[in-house]
């Protein structure tokens, strides 16, 4: 038989159970204002603190492409930006493209070298993965030694980062430093820069630079077309490979050969140049800088400055008396692709007194829209050519010069 409450008891129990579910209740808004207050007192402290967090966050990295051919000065602009200790460069990294692809043509690889140059300046280095062995060192990577930041922390601890490091000195210390340097290397510097010779077609980095993750500038920089085709003579057996890529190999025979390649290279900074300055799309603007050679070795400091403003970056003290020192040496040029101190003037003009003037009369034939173009005067016999009085380069900023720009972007003939 179960036992039952009496009335009287049922009542007592339920007002303790009442009582006790208000005290949980109470206790539960307790629990629930607490969380407010502290959850107020973070919001008020910290999110301005996570706000300036925010803003003071490192830039996006601005990234730099010098865009050039063979033998026209690339090398040394290349070093004027690897020296800065702000920028991580790579000189000519579809170097590796074309050594493994040198079947195809320079056009047909226009998009593996684009999208190697978009990893490279995103300092994603798995993209040498499909051009090198996977046993590669740091010292596997083109001319990686000419590459200041892979020669100083934390690629190299042998150097400071403020240092100008030579790439003999570098070559002999720095070499045996694992790959994985280079990625972690490049993540710790504010500006990206890569010299590079295998583009023919700008339109071909239109992606790039309308890519949200890339800051792009690009840098044009030509070269008189007789000087580049008198130290393409010099050095045609180390460019032979590159030669046959950019012409086929059987336009690089017979006498035409070396005249057929600089015709090529002609064209594509006609074109370069004219998508770049003439109605340029909005994400071109204040993007392209076209720069002459000559200009810089007529006034290195000015060049420099200009290019540096370009580029975000600032021309310190140590830079400015290096680039003075390297251009104002005693050096002859002589060595193929080496970048010591040199008299830059003097052998910029060398090709004035060693030329043969019916070389130039056929480089000029195959070069005059682009000479007119970008302010290079022709020479009409040999008189002219030795002349050192008469200069062959126009200013700027010359009516001569703006006359025959403004005939060559109205219409430039085909080449």
């Amino acid at each position: 038989m179960r036992a039952t409450l009496p009335e009287s008891g049922l009542v007592v129990l339920q007002e303790d159970l009442l009582r006790f579910l208000a005290i949980m209740v109470k206790s539960r808004r307790v629990q629930v204002l607490l969380i407010l207050v502290v959850l107020s007192f973070l919001l008020i402290h910290f999110l301005p603190c996570s706000n300036n967090a925010h803003m003071e966050e490192k830039p996006s990295p601005v990234h730099i492409l010098i865009l050039s051919s063979w033998r026209s000065g690339s090398s040394f602009t290349g070093q004027i930006f690897s020296q800065h200790p702000s920028v991580f460069y790579l000189m000519e990294p579809a170097w590796h493209v074309w050594v493994k692809m040198y079947q195809n043509s320079a056009k047909v690889l226009h998009m593996a070298v684009r999208d190697l140059v978009r990893s490279v300046f995103l300092c994603d280095m798995s993209v040498f993965d499909a051009y090198m062995s996977s046993q590669k060192k740091k010292s596997d990577l083109f001319q990686w030694e000419t590459s200041r930041a892979l020669c100083s922390p934390p690629a190299c601890d042998s150097f400071s980062r403020s240092d100008i490091i030579t790439a003999g000195n570098c070559k002999t210390i720095c070499g045996k430093y694992p790959f994985s340097k280079v990625e972690e290397a490049c993540k710790t510097y504010s500006h990206v820069a890569i010299k590079e010779v295998r583009f023919f077609d700008l339109k071909v980095l239109y992606p790039l630079l309308t890519d949200p993750s890339l800051n792009l500038k690009i840098i044009h920089l030509v070269r008189d077309p007789r000087a580049v085709f008198r130290s393409r003579e010099n050095t045609m057996a180390d460019l032979k490979r590159d030669t046959n890529i950019v012409v086929g190999s059987q336009k690089t025979k017979g006498e035409m050969g070396p005249y057929n390649t600089m015709q090529v290279i002609c064209k594509s900074h006609v074109e370069m140049y004219k998508a770049g300055s003439q109605a340029t799309p909005s994400f071109l603007k204040d993007r392209y800088l076209l720069v002459r050679y000559e200009d810089i070795v007529r006034d290195p400091l000015a060049r420099a400055a200009q290019m540096y403003r370009f580029a975000e970056l600032h021309f310190t003290p140590e830079l400015q008396k290096w680039i003075h020192n390297i251009t104002h040496g005693k050096g002859h040029g002589a060595q193929a692709f080496d970048i010591g101190s040199r008299d830059a003037l003097r052998v910029s003009q060398a090709w004035r007194k060693t030329l043969p003037f019916q070389k130039i009369e056929k480089v000029q034939n195959v070069c005059k829209d682009a000479m007119d173009l970008l302010g290079y005067r022709l020479v009409q016999s040999e008189e002219e050519q030795k002349n050192m009085s008469l200069d062959l380069l126009f200013a700027q900023n010359s009516s001569e010069y703006q006359v025959l720009k403004a005939e060559k972007l109205i219409s430039a003939p085909t080449l």
